[in-house]
């Protein structure tokens, strides 16, 4: 994990829940920005270094500046993300969604890192398929007497 990746998988997809990500940030803006995906397939964007600082003046008025803080990082902090930031041929792009500059090779190594660290969390946290009860057999009345009774007994030796 020390080296960088030198196979690129092209364009990140974003998915919906990138677009959900994507959309709070959106929905605090006063106009759209180009960075940020529309709808799942679109190309995830790393962000140009200091973007931040050019989203807070197209913040609405009734909107907190710690509200996009927590929003933007929701957004940068997802596996997709780090995904998107650790390729080969990952590009920082602006708020026009137009590439900038090259990551540089310590920050893909950076992202490369965190996305295998996330990856691995939530492997780990994904938990399987519930599997729905089996109901019980239908016991006829006298049964089920008979069933109580005897676990009574058993419980009592």
């Amino acid at each position: 994990m020390d080296k960088p990746w030198k196979i690129s998988r092209g364009p990140i997809a974003a998915t919906e829940l990138d677009v959900e990500k994507a959309n709070a940030i959106s929905t605090l803006l006063i106009r759209p920005v180009g960075v940020l995906p529309a709808k799942a397939g679109d190309p995830v964007l790393p962000f140009a270094v200091g973007l931040f600082n050019e989203l807070r003046p197209l913040l609405k008025p009734d909107a907190g500046v710690t509200t996009l803080r927590r929003a933007t990082a929701a957004y940068v902090h997802c596996r997709r993300y780090y995904f998107a930031s650790a390729q080969p041929d990952s590009m920082r792009h602006g708020l026009d969604g137009e590439p900038v500059e090259p990551l540089s090779s310590e920050d893909r190594m950076v992202a490369q890192k965190r996305f295998l660290s996330v990856k691995q969390t939530t492997g780990k946290t994904d938990a399987p398929e519930p599997i729905p009860p089996v109901p019980p057999p239908s016991l006829s009345k006298s049964e089920q007497i008979r069933a109580a009774l005897l676990g009574k007994r058993s419980a009592v030796s």
